[in-house]
């Protein structure tokens, strides 16, 4: 069976090992974080990206080592990806949501990765160095086992590595073509690409989505740029909350897993009779809301007009769901941009 990598144990990052095998690479084995064409697409590769300890790098100069044998793999998949995001929205919810999941996994691990590098040697030292909080490591450790998907053809059994969802932004409505959001403490994920927009929560193994799904599928529909930005902290807030963390076991294949699977991975939750969520407090969603809604001058103050019903555009007063236009015209009403 294949022996699975773990850059963890002695913290063994950066250049001249592939980051998916731990083996040796020279200094031009490398694949960008955010794949050639996307950085072309979005004119990305002198954009800059402020890291945890407020210094600047770009999104071109991001880029992880890798073993020559696995180019054309990771290729395949950004060329996959490449095509759905041409065709829009609906093409990128068709792919294999494990295929979406590994495209964004990649491009969240070398924003890691170059935080952990950077935080050797900060600018600002952070509040809280990533390579010191125990429960952190413990859930980067279960995201890269699920990455090595990336590596060889994988069977993740019976379950998903972490929730997908993919809205489409109203073109109506004034937004950026490209945007970008992370949270590297509860590892989820962020890309607004022209009217698509991608969330994945990266370790729950489909938990979020399924507390979820009753939204998502509510979702549907061309959104105000607003009511994505309430559909992403519903998710963000979600992973907070989220109280378990995987384990993850890899097996080799069986007649009965996925035709070419060269390796198999199980997920388990250790403890099946704790709750999978802490208890949710509106106080702390409204944080979380506030700070995905300051482009509409938003706080925590209108969040929590109605402390026992926090605002939503997604979503009217008496809970049925509402169009992008209703969604203007209320934030209108708040005094807000539409």
């Amino acid at each position: 069976m294949i022996t699975l990598y773990d850059p963890f144990e002695g913290m063994r990052f950066g250049p001249g090992r592939c980051f998916l095998t731990g083996e040796p690479v020279g200094p031009k084995a490398t694949v960008p974080v955010f794949g050639d064409w996307l950085q072309a697409a979005y004119g990305l590769a002198e954009r800059p990206l402020r890291l945890l300890d407020q210094s600047q790098t770009t999104f071109g100069a991001l880029r992880l080592p890798l073993a020559p044998a696995l180019r054309p793999r990771l290729a395949a998949l950004e060329a996959e990806v490449q095509a759905a995001a041409l065709a829009g929205p609906a093409a990128l919810r068709a792919l294999p949501p494990a295929r979406l999941w590994q495209w964004l996994g990649k491009m969240f691990y070398g924003i890691f990765v170059t935080e952990l590098l950077q935080q050797q040697e900060p600018l600002i030292k952070p509040e809280y160095p990533l390579a010191e909080n125990a429960q952190l490591v413990r859930r980067f450790q279960a995201f890269f086992q699920l990455l090595q998907g990336l590596r060889v053809p994988t069977d993740y059994a019976d379950f998903v590595p972490g929730s997908v969802f993919v809205l489409e932004a109203d073109a109506a409505y004034e937004a950026p073509a490209f945007e970008l959001d992370d949270d590297l403490n509860t590892l989820v994920f962020s890309l607004k690409l022209g009217s698509a927009v991608l969330v994945v929560t990266l370790i729950d193994v489909g938990l979020i989505g399924q507390a979820m799904r009753r939204v998502y599928a509510e979702a549907q529909r061309p959104l105000h740029p607003a009511q994505v930005a309430e559909f992403k902290a519903r998710a963000y807030y979600a992973a907070y909350l989220l109280a378990v963390v995987p384990d993850v076991y890899p097996r080799r294949p069986t007649p009965a897993d996925a035709a070419g699977a060269e390796l198999v991975l199980d997920a388990l939750v250790d403890d099946v009779t704790a709750a999978a969520f802490s208890p949710w407090d509106n106080l702390a969603y409204a944080h979380t809301l506030a700070g995905l809604w300051p482009r509409w001058g938003l706080t925590d103050t209108h969040i929590l007009h109605n402390p026992f019903q926090p605002l939503s555009l997604l979503y009217g007063a008496e809970g049925a769901s509402q169009s992008a236009a209703v969604a203007a015209a209320q934030l209108a009403g708040l005094g807000g941009e539409s």
